[in-house]
């Protein structure tokens, strides 16, 4: 019998498809979705805190989030 030991290394930071893949939506319906900002790195990259990810969809979960109507209505 064989064992297979497989290290992996969670990442913080994802690109758009991967945050997307993470929330469970397609990449053309992410920014339609999902209020997260992505976070600029030196290099130019717009990456998504995984973090970020996850309190936003814990907000949706607990009724937190707020829609679209309930926003506007504090504006006017």
């Amino acid at each position: 019998m064989s064992t297979l030991n497989i290290r992996v290394t969670p990442r913080r930071m994802l690109p758009l498809r991967d945050a997307a893949e993470y929330i469970g939506v397609a990449t053309k319906r992410f920014a339609g979705v999902c209020p997260v900002t992505p976070i600029e790195m030196p290099d130019g990259s717009l990456l998504f805190d995984i973090r970020d990810l996850d309190s936003w969809l814990d907000s949706l979960k607990s009724g937190d989030a707020s829609g679209d109507d309930e926003l506007i209505g504090k504006l006017g």
